[in-house]
């Protein structure tokens, strides 16, 4: 092999191993970070991850808020029309954070099924859903569609 035509493959060989090691270590960067959106009944099915950062969202269930009288502790629980779940979050929440609302959510799964959110995202204004959300609320088994306070997510 001429030494030029050797040197230059020697060049393509270096510049190909560093591009694979700098994009692997990128995807791996990358997949530490990433946090999905899941909706309650896939969580409830137990198909989301435990003790990860994920986002979860839905529709605050009527009635089911529960404040602590000697915190900024709150519970309550969010569905999709297809499960329930309960969410557990210490901290000031939204102005627009009301039941029968929709919500998104972005904190952790603990070991019994209680999620732990670390940050509360409400919508703003009475005509919008996030899209998290409005993908979630598929018609329920029994021919109805899940709604918050009347709203219609098939639209």
């Amino acid at each position: 092999m001429h030494p030029k035509r050797k040197q230059r493959l020697i060049l393509v060989i270096f510049i190909v191993v560093l591009s694979s090691a700098t994009i692997g270590l990128t995807v791996f960067a990358l997949r530490e970070n990433l946090n999905l959106f899941y909706p309650p009944s896939v969580i409830v099915r137990g198909e989301a991850p435990v003790d990860k950062t994920i986002r979860a969202g839905g529709c605050v269930v009527p009635g089911s808020l529960k404040r602590a009288q000697d915190s900024l502790k709150i519970d309550f629980n969010i569905t999709d029309g297809m499960a329930e779940m309960t969410v557990q979050h210490e901290g000031i929440l939204p102005d627009l954070f009301a039941e029968g609302e929709a919500v998104v959510l972005t904190g952790k799964l603990n070991g019994k099924g209680v999620f732990m959110a670390s940050k509360v995202l409400a919508k703003h204004d009475e005509n919008y859903t996030p899209p998290e959300v409005a993908d979630s609320m598929k018609p329920t088994g029994d021919g109805h569609t899940a709604s918050c306070k009347g709203i219609d997510y098939d639209s």
